[in-house]
């Protein structure tokens, strides 16, 4: 099959092949990488320090169903991953679906999945609804949003939107995703988030469409493990990675357990604060923007119940007293009956990776505290008709997009011959999604293929 995004492997510069390779993370990115060096003849080992590969795409098990820790959705517009996808043989069985979002504002829900219900959405008077309804799509009409990395996102939002919009929807729901970091964000944070609601939605009909995989992420990360060793790519789980230096011609990797072993070329894939750790080697400007790098984190629980939570894929949330960042309900999505009858509802918190309170706080302690959110919030929603509730926890998810943020990101090519970083704190044309993630790969291939 022809792939939906492919490179031009006949690219003149592009000549380097047969080299022994590693990649440090695997996960989406670090995959796609060893399946393009692979493709290209270069002998690739993956270590990944996790006892399974996929990284924030990885599986668990909740109760007597395996599907994902964190939630994912296929957008329309995901034109990398579905490639992917295609390459490894599962893009023929993706499920599109028609979803919904709904607002949790006054203590009410309010569906807002069409212009007519957008137009009777009470919070909000008839002139704040134009300048959102303004905003919103002069947004999308932005092609590149790099210059409004210069403008703080509050600032953008109060020109175009107004005071009272501001205050009443978009300040409370920068601050339910970003926390008090909000204030040091650009507009192109929006902006991005605003592209991406634009492209999941299908030109003709103007619905919003996602799509998943039956079988989830578990299914999609089985796929791509045989393709890889189809192509000898070596992909070690439990591996975790405690030094990378330069020894003569070649790079070094010092195991934890302390074996080591020699590359040609080393890419990272690992966030960015973790870098220095790994490479105390590189130079001092590249170690400090390394550690300058903020990420938002997030603790997200996961909730299968007996009964349905409501018709929104999303409840974005408005009243600050509920101490999420929105209600996913993914059973508007999967049917139940692949998850044994059951449905399936995220609910995340996204908070600053250095906030340790909320990375200390006990599985327990989070079920008692969310139950009684969600009693709270929804009137029929009963403890009794919890099948299993599981907490994940992830510090360093998200970069935070802060002003002029693609100017600070040091280069792929580190001061370290032979050693490359390649990751997610390099997405720069979108918001972080998997897809985002595959498109940073390939962008990168160019400079990793380099002699």
């Amino acid at each position: 099959m022809k792939p939906l995004v492919s490179l031009n492997w006949n690219a003149p510069r592009i000549r380097m092949k047969n080299k022994k390779i590693g990649i440090i993370g695997g996960g989406m990115m670090g995959l796609t990488l060893a399946l393009r060096l692979a493709e290209r003849g270069n002998r690739v080992t993956v270590l990944e320090a996790g006892p399974s590969l996929g990284g924030l795409a990885s599986p668990w098990q909740l109760d007597d169903i395996v599907w994902d820790r964190f939630y994912h959705v296929i957008s329309l517009s995901d034109l990398a991953l579905r490639g992917i996808l295609e390459e490894i043989g599962v893009a023929d069985s993706i499920r599109w679906v028609e979803t919904k979002a709904g607002f949790y504002s006054g203590g009410k829900f309010y569906s807002m999945s069409n212009a007519v219900e957008f137009l009777r959405f009470p919070p909000l008077s008839l002139i704040e609804k134009f300048r959102l309804g303004t905003t919103i799509f002069f947004g999308s009409k932005i092609r590149d949003g790099k210059r409004l990395e210069s403008i703080p996102v509050e600032t953008w939002l109060r020109k175009w939107s107004g005071q009272g919009t501001y205050e009443k929807i978009w300040r409370p729901l920068l601050k339910a995703k970003l926390g008090a970091a909000y204030e040091r964000v650009s507009a192109f944070f929006i902006w991005a988030y605003i592209r991406r609601m634009y492209q999941a939605r299908q030109s003709g009909l103007k619905k919003e469409m996602f799509g998943y995989v039956p079988g989830g992420y578990a299914r999609i990360i089985t796929a791509f493990e045989q393709r890889l060793r189809q192509l000898n790519v070596e992909c070690r789980t439990s591996c975790a990675v405690q030094n990378i230096g330069k020894t003569g011609e070649h790079i070094e990797v010092t195991h934890a357990n302390h074996d080591v072993e020699t590359f040609d070329r080393v890419i990272l894939t690992v966030p960015s604060p973790v870098i220095p750790k790994l490479c105390p080697e590189l130079s001092t400007e590249e170690l400090d923007g390394y550690r300058a790098c903020e990420y938002l984190g997030v603790v997200c629980s996961s909730i299968l119940l007996r009964r349905n939570l409501g018709p929104y894929y999303v409840t974005n949330i408005t009243d600050e007293w509920v101490p999420l960042t929105g209600v996913i309900n993914f059973s508007t999505i999967l049917p139940p009956e692949e998850i044994s009858g059951r449905f399936l509802v995220y609910l995340p918190k996204y908070v600053l990776a250095s906030d340790d309170e909320a990375f200390a706080e006990s599985d327990d302690a989070i079920r008692e505290r969310l139950l009684g959110v969600l009693e709270r919030m929804y009137p029929d929603f009963n403890r009794t008709d919890v099948v299993a509730f599981q907490t994940a926890r992830a510090r360093n998810v998200m970069a935070l997009p802060t002003l002029n943020y693609s100017e600070q990101i040091p280069p792929a090519k580190t001061s370290i011959p032979g050693v490359f970083v390649v990751n997610s704190a390099q997405i720069t044309k979108g918001v972080l999604n998997i897809n985002e993630t595959i498109e940073v790969a390939l962008d990168a291939l160019g400079c990793l293929l380099e002699e």
